[in-house]
């Protein structure tokens, strides 16, 4: 049998004691640390995996709201542009009715050209003025000498990589201005040209009609892009939180058991601080 030796140089029993009160301690300060920010996780050196993981999803998530901010704005160019096609479309219909009405030998066919005349001028107005941000889509060059307008829509990250797919939506110019501002409509003179007329402007009703839809729906895709993309940055908030943010009832209940665990081990190295001391009953 093993039998073990008192010494006043080693204290066996108070490093025991002491190793193991740094441990409480130590876990002590992790858990009102973990109270006091709220995360579990605050630096790489608490689990450097999953900090890693969690600063690549905090990117993408910041990326998603500068996505969101941008589709907002192409939607509002698109909206704009619907809007200003659907006036147009409006007035090309007030068009037609007048030169339908001069389709009678008893009307009075300047007053009447005169009208569309002015609706027209209106039209390449519109034509002209609706921009937003520097955008016209109804213009044959929306921007600068392009044909088309373009806004990224997402970031698309290959797993486990670094790597990310652009996706963009690309709204095409509707044109309006070489398909209606630059087209031509007879000047109504009489009935036979006032039915001439007719056909005209209903060729540039349908090119009106069919722009708008088109913008329409552009609209309406941008727009469902800008909510998921919203849904998924909020996706990605919760996911950062369930690897990161602390649990703070379970630190509550930890911090109270530490504590405790805390006074024992205090306790603890006190008595076997005490043990040396003993020996000086052999001296008496």
């Amino acid at each position: 049998m093993e039998i073990e030796m008192s010494s006043i140089l080693t204290n066996n029993g108070a490093m025991v004691a002491l190793q193991t009160l740094k441990g409480i301690n130590a876990n002590l300060t992790k858990a009102q640390n973990e109270i006091s920010t709220g995360k579990k996780v605050a630096n790489a050196q608490d689990n450097a995996a999953v900090w890693a993981i969690s600063k690549v999803m905090e990117s993408d998530q910041s990326t998603f709201k500068t996505l969101q901010s941008n589709l907002n704005l192409a939607e509002a160019v698109v909206t704009t542009a619907r809007t200003g096609a659907e006036d147009i479309h409006e007035l090309l219909v007030e068009m037609r009715n007048l030169a339908s009405s001069a389709g009678s030998d008893a009307n009075d066919f300047e007053s009447v050209n005169d009208q569309i005349v002015a609706k027209r001028d209106q039209i390449i107005s519109i034509i002209d003025g609706t921009q937003m941000n520097g955008v016209n889509l109804l213009k044959t060059n929306p921007i600068g000498t392009a044909t088309s307008f373009s806004v990224l829509a997402s970031l698309d990250r290959t797993a486990g990589t670094v790597a990310t797919t652009a996706q963009t939506i690309t709204v095409d110019s509707v044109d309006f201005e070489a398909d209606i501002e630059a087209a031509t409509i007879t000047t109504i003179t009489d009935s036979t040209t006032a039915r001439t007329a007719v056909g005209e402007i209903e060729a540039l009703i349908d090119v009106a009609k069919k722009g708008a839809a088109e913008l329409g729906t552009a609209a309406k895709r941008i727009n469902d892009q800008s909510n998921f993309v919203s849904k998924l940055a909020d996706s990605l908030t919760a996911g950062i939180g369930a690897l990161v943010d602390a649990d703070m009832e379970e630190a509550s209940a930890r911090l109270q058991a530490l504590q405790t665990q805390q006074q024992l081990g205090v306790q603890a190295l006190s008595i076997a601080n005490q043990a040396p001391q003993t020996i000086l009953s052999l001296f008496r």
